[in-house]
């Protein structure tokens, strides 16, 4: 009976849930994708052929069981479905909505390779969790047994909190340190609200809060309170801070009034959305209305930039990469999406330097696509005489993300870290060179996805527990 509500993909076509259009979108910071109702989700999640060997599944960071819960929720078994779900990734309404699925496991369905059009796992995802908190279904966490041993955290982004849900489910006492005001990380003050509604964010923060997470907000180690504090106090800690600090670049000029951060530009976004004061917006320092925007990138950042740029009343967004179209890291959805607000790219071009005291226009390099690196990808090469002036008087740095000098800020000796910055640990465990202390997510593997620092941040947990485990065996012998 069951097998006859899947392998509909020959029957029914591939529909994303409903997109808002254009111009009603760009006017606010909402989501810009229906819900599925009930009858839709079933229907798009009977087109899963439950393959033999799924890809979807392996090419999952956190090897989400995703064949059962499509055919659980085909067959209207919901919160079966969200069980299933949920066993294997913390967060699943936001992975839902901010995974690249088209690189993930949407772009490694059978069915996609087949000429169908992918199942859309996102969506489906997405609706499953929503429905879950609608419902009552998601409870706050109950540990069966509460245990004395203590684990700080540092860093409260999606690794941080990955981390604290496994430890308290095991009734570990856990206690998040964060520099911001709000937890979250990047969730809460990095990604705009179209793509991540922040009540999302805060209903999981709120969550684990009654499940007893204790969170020491506004608190920068190193200044608030020491590292060795912190290790003092707990019998081990997870170092999850994320890499916040921005690639710069290297050319004349760089230095006027008008050019700045992604991360600055999207949390003074974010915050102005939560109702906070912030400054450097209201005087139009990180505030694209009426100006003429030049975004400089070309990752998902980038993309948050001219979407942001676009909504707070830009007269014009464009958007400089070096490569062309097929060779950018950026998700090809999110382009997509820009292009329909109105952001115009400019492939194969690359900032030379940047015009006046306070930036009047970016002198751009045109490019072509040389030989390969060591990666495989071509290599941007300047065109000599190609140069030209973009009129611009806000410039948005999007170029990725470096860690900062932990050992340095935090004044800690021991605490090994790779020639790239980033903590040096155990790929499985997050184990660093100091005893009890382990790491995971950006910090150790770079400015990464979501969904990774959700695996890593679970790994690390589970490797705490055996080292809790172990530490008590020894104290009781």
């Amino acid at each position: 009976m069951a097998k006859q509500k899947m392998l509909k993909f020959t029957q029914v076509e591939r529909d994303m849930p409903e997109k808002r259009p254009p111009n009603l979108r760009k006017e606010d910071f909402k989501e810009i994708y229906a819900e599925y109702a009930e009858a839709k989700a079933e229907e798009q999640a009977s087109r899963c052929s439950q393959c033999g060997v799924p890809y979807c599944q392996s090419h999952c960071p956190l090897h989400n069981n995703i064949p059962d819960w499509l055919r659980l929720t085909a067959e209207g078994r919901l919160q079966e479905a969200y069980e299933v779900s949920q066993a294997t990734n913390q967060f699943p309404e936001i992975c839902g909505r901010i995974c690249p699925q088209d690189r993930l496991c949407e772009g490694n369905c059978v069915i996609e390779q087949s000429g169908h059009g992918t199942v859309t796992i996102g969506s489906v995802e997405k609706y499953i969790t929503d429905t879950a908190w609608e419902e009552g279904w998601v409870k706050p966490i109950k540990p069966a047994h509460e245990r004395t041993e203590s684990v700080g955290i540092i860093g409260a982004g999606p690794g941080g909190l990955a981390a604290a849900d496994v430890l308290r489910r095991q009734g570990v006492q856990v206690t998040i340190y964060d520099r911001y005001d709000r937890a979250g990380g990047l969730l809460t003050y990095g990604i705009p609200g179209f793509k991540l509604e922040k009540d999302v964010v805060m209903r999981r923060n709120q969550q684990l809060a009654e499940g007893g997470v204790e969170f020491v907000l506004n608190c920068k180690v190193g200044e608030d309170i020491s590292f060795d504090a912190i290790r003092g106090k707990h019998d081990a800690v997870l170092i999850a801070t994320g890499v916040y600090k921005t690639r710069d670049l290297q050319a004349p000029g760089v230095g006027a009034d008008g050019i700045v951060d992604a991360i600055d530009f999207l949390t003074a976004s974010n915050r102005k959305s939560f109702g906070d004061d912030v400054e450097e917006f209201d005087d139009g320092t990180l505030n694209a209305a009426g100006k003429k925007v030049v975004v400089i990138g070309g990752g998902d950042t980038a993309m948050d930039c001219v979407r942001t740029s676009i909504r707070q009343g830009a007269e014009s967004v464009k958007c400089l990469y070096r490569r062309d179209r097929a060779n950018m890291p950026g998700s090809q959805r999110e382009v997509q999406n820009a292009e329909e607000e109105g952001v115009e790219f400019v492939w194969l071009s690359a900032p030379k330097g940047f015009k006046g005291d306070k930036v009047e226009g970016v002198m751009v390099s045109k490019m072509r696509l040389g030989a390969p690196d060591a990666s495989g990808r071509q290599m941007p090469e300047e065109i000599e005489g190609a140069d030209y002036v973009e009129d611009a008087d806000l410039v948005i740095k999007a170029l990725g993300f470096s860690p900062e000098d932990l050992p340095k800020l935090w004044d800690t000796d021991g605490l090994e870290v790779t020639r790239w910055g980033t903590i040096k640990a155990d790929f499985q465990t997050g184990a660093t060179s100091l005893e009890g202390v382990y790491a995971a997510g950006d910090i150790v593997r770079g400015a990464s996805l979501v969904v990774w620092a959700i695996k890593d941040g679970r790994d690390a947990a589970e490797a705490m527990l055996e080292y809790l485990n172990s530490s008590a065996t020894v104290a009781a012998e």
